[in-house]
């Protein structure tokens, strides 16, 4: 299943690549930590690695490693605003539980 972004992230994403000047897309990975086995990884890509996959949805790249994608395949990714916080939101399909403070997840 593809990793898919919301009109509000693929617009976050178009926007800081065209005010940082460069990139190709958004990265996004997992890492093993915190008190449920995984977390998240965001970065702005600037070029696919051998073994990525590539995702393109509303004109922008999402770029996942072949480690973490069994982890956020199917992932719709977010860009919430609430008061002066913003950040990238996740409805990922793999998801089995997640730590009481939203910064890990186990799958």
């Amino acid at each position: 299943m593809p990793v898919s972004l919301t009109p509000a992230a693929a617009e976050r994403v178009r926007s800081f690549i065209v005010n940082r000047g460069r990139g190709v897309g958004l990265r996004l990975g997992v890492k093993k930590t915190g008190c449920s086995g995984y977390a998240y990884v965001v970065n702005y890509a600037d070029e696919v690695a051998a073994g990525d996959r590539v995702f393109e949805d509303s004109g922008v790249k999402v770029i996942v490693d072949a480690e973490s994608l069994p982890y956020v395949d199917g992932t719709e990714i977010d860009f919430v605003k609430q008061g002066l916080n913003e950040a990238f939101k996740f409805r990922n399909p793999n998801v089995r539980g997640e730590c009481g403070c939203g910064e890990s997840f186990n799958v």
